[in-house]
């Protein structure tokens, strides 16, 4: 009965989180445009950082729980998730698509370099706040870039000097109640995962690299469907990419510099080693700038065997 009570509360947090980040996201643009801030600074820094949310708050309440081997499980997992599942059913979905070239000639090395970096400064089962402000500089250059193709895909409609929204002070309303959410929902969050571990008497880790990943990736997997099935391909596997860059420069910055991050034994051997096949899996896949149905299916499976060994280890 406790079982299913903590399952409860997790799955009722995880909905919360993905809620009202949603809901903070869009008050902060109403708010951000009304005030006159570009289009463009809004846009980047919500893209990156607007889907990755609630991974970030539950990785700083890991941390300030003292319970920081979440943070890799975490981290970790919504790459692995965000690659074999997000990446994987957009051909299933929209059939054949190709993918712009700056995405195979920038996008893919930096997930890649992102993916390794994870991989060094892990290896000894301590991130420190020296590699921590590593992350922050390598996700500060990937935001200049970001920042410089936004403005480029921006340009018309600046040019087209779109009318400023009219502010609304029930946005700052929102802004306030949403950020009371996603406190509340990110500190129960940890508390769940915790509770459940003990329960089951496995590694916080493990629930954090797979119940926890699922839940704060969906909603970059439910953008990249959205955005597909719009016609935007390039902009649906850029929201995945984008969101594994951010996840390991920014959410292991941050964290790593609230605290120093314990990597768990498991974490530094499968944990790592998933990660960088995913990211040279389909860095490999794209690499003729196509994904097909087949190639879909096969990452698909990866995800499943993914999800067994990792219960396997335990």
């Amino acid at each position: 009965m406790l079982l299913i009570f903590w399952i409860f509360i997790l799955a009722v947090c995880l909905f919360g989180l993905v809620k009202s980040s949603e809901y903070f996201i869009s008050s902060a643009k109403h708010i951000g445009l009304a005030l006159g801030i570009p289009e463009f600074i809004i846009g980047v820094t919500l893209v990156s950082v607007g889907t990755s949310l609630p991974e970030l708050l539950t990785s700083i309440f890991a941390v300030i729980s003292k319970n920081s081997e979440i943070v890799i499980g975490n981290v970790i997992g919504s790459n692995v998730t965000n690659i074999f599942l997000g990446l994987g059913i957009l051909p299933l979905i929209i059939g054949f698509f190709t993918i712009e070239k700056n995405v195979i000639s920038v996008d893919l090395p930096i997930l890649l370099g992102s993916s390794f970096i994870i991989a060094i400064t892990c290896h000894d089962g301590i991130f420190t706040r020296y590699e921590a402000l590593f992350c922050i500089g390598g996700f500060l250059i990937y935001m200049r870039y970001a920042s410089n193709e936004h403005r480029k895909h921006r340009r018309k409609q600046i040019e087209q000097n779109i009318r400023r929204p009219k502010f609304k002070p029930i946005h700052i309303l929102y802004l306030i109640v949403s950020c009371a959410f996603l406190y509340f929902s990110a500190q129960y969050t940890i508390e769940a995962i915790i509770k459940l571990a003990q329960i089951i008497d496995i590694g916080t880790e493990i629930i954090s690299a797979s119940a926890l990943a699922l839940g704060t990736s969906l909603p970059e997997i439910v953008a990249s469907i959205v955005s597909a099935r719009r016609g935007s391909t390039d902009i649906a596997v850029g929201t995945v990419l984008g969101s594994n860059i951010f996840n390991a420069f920014a959410i292991m910055g941050v964290a790593g510099l609230i605290g120093p991050l314990i990597i768990p034994e498991r974490m530094m051997g499968f944990g790592i080693y998933m990660l960088i096949a995913a990211s040279l899996l389909y860095f490999f896949i794209t690499l003729d700038r196509e994904n097909t149905k087949f190639e879909g299916s096969m990452l698909l499976v990866f995800y499943v065997l993914f999800l067994v060994k990792l219960f396997q280890l335990f």
